[in-house]
């Protein structure tokens, strides 16, 4: 048996403003939604356009904010097509109060990245020029 990663699973805080976030900075939609009304009070299901049967990204009510300590990179990634587009969310993430990392070029396989921090506390990378992903180098 191989196994194959299928979804990675959040409890959150603040639901609904976590299901903006991720709607707005990373393009997700609910695919699912248990639990109150529009989902709140209980468990969504996030998925980028296309990939609803891939990968999804579960956030779950009831949590509490994250507190990621000095040195703490932990993170989800998201890879962009272009060093611009890293660029316009770094000033989205800006102009929110939510940006944590200034865009910047690291070696490979690291590439170009900025991070944002999530309404609980979770660090997201956004990045270009990663070996996965759309920005990945052809070859």
């Amino acid at each position: 048996m191989r196994p194959n990663l299928t979804h990675i699973a959040l409890h959150v805080r603040d639901l609904e403003a976590c299901i903006s976030f991720y709607s707005t900075f990373c393009g997700m939609r609910v695919v699912h939604a248990r639990g109150g009304s529009n989902g709140s009070g209980g468990v969504v299901w996030l998925a980028e356009p296309g990939r609803e049967h891939e990968l999804i990204l579960v956030l779950l009510a009831g949590g509490r904010r994250q507190h990621q300590a000095p040195g703490d990179f932990s993170h989800l990634g998201f890879a962009l097509a272009s060093r611009e587009e890293v660029d316009a969310v770094a000033e989205q993430a800006r102009s929110a109060g939510v940006l944590i990392w200034e865009p910047c070029q690291d070696s490979y396989p690291v590439g170009y990245y900025c991070g944002v921090r999530d309404p609980d506390g979770n660090f997201v990378e956004f990045s270009y020029g990663q070996p996965l992903g759309p920005g990945a180098p052809l070859g």
